[in-house]
């Protein structure tokens, strides 16, 4: 009797420190907003947003402790409107992020499946776009460098290394999975960053082959603004921390060979633009800041100049943006934010101004201001 009572304590405190080396944690974020346009296509328009800073959603985060510093790990990370419930990232379950794989302390990380590139993973935490500071409708225009993630890569494999006294790397790449097509639809990336105290510096640079041929299973699937035979993004960008103030820039540029058309992300193909000349390019110049006047209240601006080439035409694209959130608590917080953005140079042409997730206006300029909460779980 009593050896029958001493197995089964044992194996309860067996179970239970198995059970306490894994782990899964369930989070999201709802973002919903009121925003004003005060031209798109023409029209001012009113209308209730869903992400206008950060995409709402609910995700699942896991790890098991695998001994001697090596961990399984995974997520699965849903997008949906939180404006009429339904899925994002073109009706995918998990359409944000989808992957499993092992983590060392020692040597970094490799997981397989839906994942951010490494221009997301390297340059977005430099630009307010990439952050809590700005978002979806901060974007450089149609997300051209990607670094507001309208798209992200199936298919992928990514390694991440550890903090090396603040130096890490990054590559991925992204599968074709077409027999006879290997390099048709697929995608590759490397990244790296450097933290120092209160600087940080980071550089990426991403390729897109054939991301608008007829192969749906390939790495970018109905995600991608620009149908085009090749997609090139690189950049490198600085910030610098003085206490309660951060300041930064960003320089990307993307090009395009073999473009057909356009369209200005979170529109639902609205405004799309059609192009005959194959040859796209766009060179974006971020200036940013943030200031946190209390722990609560914050204050965000930048400024980005764009010069582009657009179907034979030079298009420049000039917007400033502003934010200031208060944080409720730790969970919750208010924001207030307003964009501005004016275009030349598009010589008569059917592209207008063009923020990011609004729609294309009729004319040079557009304004778009928006008031919203946001709670995180």
């Amino acid at each position: 009797m009593k050896k029958t009572l001493m197995v089964a304590a044992l194996t309860g405190v067996f179970a239970t420190a198995a059970h306490a080396q894994s782990s899964v944690t369930l989070y999201g974020l709802i973002d919903a907003g009121i925003t004003y346009t005060n031209n798109q296509g023409g029209h001012s328009n009113w209308k209730e947003t869903s992400g206008s800073v950060n995409g709402s959603r609910w995700g699942l985060r896991g790890a098991e402790d695998l001994g001697g510093g090596l961990k399984a790990i995974f997520t699965l990370e849903n997008g949906f409107s939180i404006a009429n419930g339904t899925l994002g990232q073109n009706g995918r379950e998990f359409g944000r992020q989808a992957f499993v794989g092992l983590s060392s302390d020692q040597f970094g990380s490799i997981t397989l499946g839906r994942q951010y590139d490494s221009v997301v993973d390297f340059l977005g935490p430099l630009a307010l776009t990439g952050t809590q500071y700005g978002g979806t409708q901060f974007a450089h225009p149609f997300d051209n460098d990607n670094l507001d993630n309208t798209f992200r890569v199936n298919n992928s494999v990514k390694y991440t290394s550890a903090n090396y006294d603040g130096f890490k790397v990054g590559a991925q790449y992204g599968f074709s999975n077409e027999a006879g097509g290997f390099s048709d639809n697929r995608e590759y990336s490397v990244g790296a960053s450097y933290n120092y105290g209160p600087l940080n510096v980071a550089g990426a640079y991403l390729q897109l082959n054939n991301g608008g041929s007829l192969n749906t299973a390939g790495a970018i699937n109905g995600d991608n603004p620009f149908l085009a035979g090749h997609q090139r993004i690189f950049g490198g960008g600085i910030s610098y921390a003085f206490g309660p103030a951060t300041v930064g820039f960003i320089f990307t540029q993307t090009m395009l060979d073999n473009a057909t058309a356009i369209t200005n992300p979170g529109t639902q193909g609205a405004g799309a633009l059609a192009l005959s000349d194959g040859h796209v390019r766009f060179t974006n110049y971020e200036v940013n800041g943030r200031y946190n006047l209390t722990p609560a209240l914050s204050l965000a601006a930048n400024y980005t100049y764009t010069d582009s080439r657009i179907d034979g035409v030079k298009p420049k694209f000039h917007q400033v943006d502003l934010q200031t959130a208060y944080a409720l608590s730790k969970r919750t917080d208010v924001y207030l934010q307003g964009e501005y953005q004016h275009v030349t140079g598009t010589d008569g042409t059917a592209g207008g101004a063009t923020i990011n997730g609004v729609g294309v206006s009729s004319t040079s300029n557009q304004v778009s201001a928006t008031v919203g909460v946001r709670h995180r779980f």
